[in-house]
């Protein structure tokens, strides 16, 4: 945060969705010069700058292995990452109300809740059967 800004204190509540604005409004350039794509999270571990939650599990993973997050055997692990991929892939995108409001744009608000229900349906469905086996 610019130096200017070290002096101002804000009196929030944490669920405050106008307190959540304000705090928007304080960090978003200093934020988005972590990262561009504007998204959370980011993780800052001294110079390092680590934007993306798979990314940040994985370091976090390797950088304190006597906590370990992911399994260590390589066919639990290689399942972990196929699972993680598919929320993060065909599951994740769809609450994303910019993809949201794009969707609508495109297909028109009739069909968009169908459209939206087929693809996450079809995520689940693939996340199930392989978390089942």
């Amino acid at each position: 945060m610019a130096s200017d800004t070290k002096k101002l204190k804000l009196y929030s509540y944490w669920r405050s969705s106008c307190s959540f604005r304000v705090r928007i409004a304080l960090n978003l350039k200093e934020f988005l010069k972590l990262n561009p794509v504007g998204f959370v999270p980011v993780l800052l571990d001294g110079d390092l700058v680590l934007a993306d939650s798979l990314a940040i599990i994985m370091y976090l993973d390797d950088k304190y292995p006597q906590h370990p997050l992911l399994p260590s055997d390589i066919h639990k692990r290689a399942i972990n990452f196929q699972a993680t991929h598919i929320v993060s892939s065909s599951i994740q995108p769809l609450q994303n109300i910019s993809f949201l409001n794009y969707i609508g744009e495109k297909v028109g608000p009739d069909e968009k809740l169908p459209w939206v229900q087929s693809v996450l349906r079809k995520g689940f469905t693939a996340l199930e059967k392989l978390l089942k086996d």
